[in-house]
């Protein structure tokens, strides 16, 4: 018989487990490695792309699960580095090709900069911005008109069936599929105990109203998210900490609360 799964962790990246500027997860350890102890499920869910969550999924060592990419446009399944989707990505630039440039000149993508201009905008290094540019489903980038331009834009690329969502830095595009949409998806399949999300942007929204527990990552880069639902009830909480310290203390938290640490 089938030990079931008792908990299953869906987790943002940039500013959540990964610190914003360093891009480092040391201070979530703790952490991760109780998690390890539970054999429970830790699911990235980013914006990035396969190539780079593939890596990210390696070194954290939980490539035996699923993984929710391009802020879930797509997805990466257990074991493997790549998926099958370049085709949407080219028809997505192919659609923005075709905009007024009085509006698609304000939305400077990843496809729009040199390897170097997107380590600018990223602080990645090159290697890391590489794989950021090797796109299957999205387009990320920053808005750089007025926000009347912005909602012009967005309304002709919706007539075109492409949808944006508000990350911690980027705004990005895709014909549609996001982190909840996902998410969704991977619990019904594994059917999980108890289910936690953690993130720190609008994009998070959906994903953390939607588990058992959610969490709120401080990120002092950006303007605190709205309350939520169910963050009166208890059921989603906020960290102190910001990025990885939070998620490291967070992750405690519940841990003690669910009495998954006794055992």
């Amino acid at each position: 018989m089938t030990t079931p799964l008792r908990l299953m962790v869906f987790t943002d990246l940039d500013g959540t487990l990964l610190d914003h500027d360093t891009y480092s997860w040391a201070a979530a350890q703790p952490a991760l490695a109780a998690l390890k102890n539970l054999s429970a499920a830790v699911v990235l869910a980013s914006s990035k792309t396969a190539a780079e969550v593939g890596r990210l999924r390696a070194a954290l060592g939980v490539q035996n699960w699923p993984a929710i990419v391009e802020n879930g446009a797509g997805h990466l399944p257990p074991g493997v580095s790549s998926v099958q989707g370049g085709s949407r990505y080219a028809d997505l630039r192919q659609v923005l090709a075709g905009l007024p440039p009085d509006l698609s000149q304000n939305f400077r993508g990843f496809g729009d900069v040199t390897l170097a201009q997107l380590g600018e905008m990223t602080g990645l290094p090159p290697a890391a911005a590489q794989m950021a540019q090797q796109r299957d489903f999205s387009e990320p980038g920053q808005w750089l008109g007025t926000a009347q331009q912005q909602a012009d834009f967005l309304a002709l690329l919706q007539a075109q069936g492409v949808r944006a969502q508000q990350g911690g830095r980027f705004l990005t595009l895709s014909f549609g599929g996001n982190k909840v949409d996902q998410l969704r998806r991977i619990v019904q399949r594994y059917a999980p105990q108890h289910t936690i999300a953690l993130g720190d942007a609008p994009n998070d929204v959906q994903m953390l109203e939607a588990t058992d527990f959610g969490v709120v990552v401080a990120n002092p880069h950006r303007a605190p998210l709205a309350p939520l639902r169910g963050e009166a009830e208890g059921r989603i909480i906020r960290s102190t900490a910001p990025g990885p310290q939070g998620w490291n203390a967070a992750i405690i938290h519940l841990l003690d609360r669910l009495q998954l640490n006794k055992g």
